[in-house]
C-alpha cells in the first residue's frame, strides 16, 4: 500500500506533457527537426535545428546542447546526466560503380575516347546515396589526354531526397582491342588448333607492331618460339609448320607427261608446304632439288638431268 502510494506521489509530481530524450534517431531527410530529438516536445515539433549528417553519417548532440536546444524552444525536458544525449543517423549505400563509369563513359567518349576503351579510375570512392533516392550522376570539368589516356573529372550526383554531392574522378583511359591470345603456354613448334587460343580484350598501349587478328589466321600454323599464356601472336611468332625435316627419309614423286613416278630420298633441307629443299638418292648419292608438297613428300620438279636415277627398289627414275 505504501508503495502504491509512493508511486501515485511521483506520478503526479511529473507534468503530463513532459518531453522524453531520443537517444537514438534514424533520419530520412537532409534535415534535423525538434522532434528527432524530443518525443512530445510541444508545439515546436516540426521546428527545423539545422541540416542532418550526410548520407551514411551521424551527429552525436551531447547533454549541454540538448539542454540549450530545450530552453530555446520551452520543452518540458532536463537532463538526467552529463551523459544523456542524442545520436543521429542518416542511413546510405554507395552509389553503384557502374552508374559512375556510365556518366563519365559518355562525356570521355563526347571527348574522343572510344566507346568500347576500358576505363581505370584510381581510388575511386563511391559517394553515399540517401534509402530511397533516385539520383542521377553528371561529369563535368573533364580534362581528357587523349594521347597519355589520363583524365580527371567532377562527378556531380543528385535526385529527389539529397543534396548535390560532387566527388573528383581521376585515372586513365586504355583502347582495348580484341585479339587471339594463347590460352596456355605453348611451346616452340606446336601447331596451333582453335583450342589453343581465345579472343581476349587486349590493351593496344601493350600491342608492339603488327598482330594477328583472328584466331583462323593462327591455325594450323607453328609457333617459332614458346608463347605464354594470355600473349598476342605477331606474324613474327608463326611459321608454317615443318613438313620435311633435315636427314628425314621422304618420298619423291615424279610427275612427267601423265606418268607418276615415286621413290625414296633423304632430305637434305628442312622445308614446310610449298617451299623448296634439297633432297639425295641414297643409292647414286645424286641431288636433286623438289617442292614439298605434303608430310614427308616432295615432288621432284624439274625433271632431273639425263642419267639421274632415283632407287625404288628395283624401280628407277630414268631420263
Amino acid at each position: 500500500m505504501r508503495a502504491l502510494a509512493a508511486l501515485l506521489l511521483l506520478t503526479a509530481a511529473l507534468p503530463a506533457n513532459a518531453a522524453s530524450l531520443r537517444p537514438t534517431t534514424t533520419l530520412h531527410s537532409p534535415i534535423v527537426l525538434l522532434r528527432d530529438l524530443f518525443d512530445d516536445p510541444g508545439v515546436e515539433a516540426d521546428r527545423v535545428l539545422g541540416p542532418g549528417p550526410a548520407p551514411g553519417g551521424r551527429i552525436v548532440v551531447e547533454a549541454p546542447q540538448l539542454r540549450a536546444i530545450a530552453r530555446q524552444f520551452d520543452v518540458d525536458w532536463q537532463p538526467a546526466s552529463s551523459a544523456d544525449r542524442a545520436v543521429l543517423e542518416r542511413p546510405g549505400l554507395p552509389m553503384s560503380r557502374d552508374e559512375a563509369l556510365g556518366a563519365l563513359r559518355s562525356a570521355l567518349v563526347a571527348a574522343g575516347a572510344s566507346p568500347d576503351c576500358a576505363i581505370d579510375m584510381a581510388g575511386f570512392s563511391a559517394p553515399l546515396i540517401p534509402l530511397g533516392a533516385a539520383p542521377h550522376a553528371i561529369v563535368s570539368q573533364l580534362d581528357y589526354d587523349s594521347r597519355g589516356g589520363r583524365f580527371s573529372a567532377l562527378l556531380s550526383v543528385a535526385g529527389n531526397g539529397m543534396e548535390p554531392v560532387n566527388s573528383r574522378l581521376n585515372g586513365q583511359v586504355r583502347e582495348m582491342m580484341d585479339l587471339p591470345v594463347a590460352v596456355a603456354i605453348l611451346a616452340a613448334g606446336t601447331v596451333l588448333g582453335p583450342d589453343d587460343l581465345h579472343m581476349a580484350r587486349i590493351s593496344t598501349g601493350a600491342l608492339r607492331g603488327e598482330v594477328i587478328h583472328t584466331i583462323d589466321k593462327a591455325t594450323g600454323f607453328q609457333l617459332t618460339h614458346t608463347v605464354q599464356a594470355g600473349q598476342p601472336l605477331t606474324p613474327g611468332d608463326l611459321t608454317r609448320p615443318l613438313l620435311v625435316r633435315r636427314g628425314s627419309l621422304v618420298r619423291l614423286q615424279l610427275l612427267s607427261a601423265g606418268l607418276s613416278v615415286t621413290g625414296r630420298g633423304v632430305a637434305l633441307g628442312s622445308g614446310a608446304e610449298g617451299e623448296r629443299v634439297k633432297v639425295r638418292n641414297p643409292g647414286s648419292k645424286t641431288e636433286l632439288e623438289g617442292t614439298v608438297i605434303g608430310p614427308e613428300l616432295v615432288q621432284i620438279n624439274p625433271l632431273p638431268p639425263p642419267g639421274s636415277v632415283l632407287n625404288r627398289g628395283s624401280t628407277v627414275f630414268a631420263q
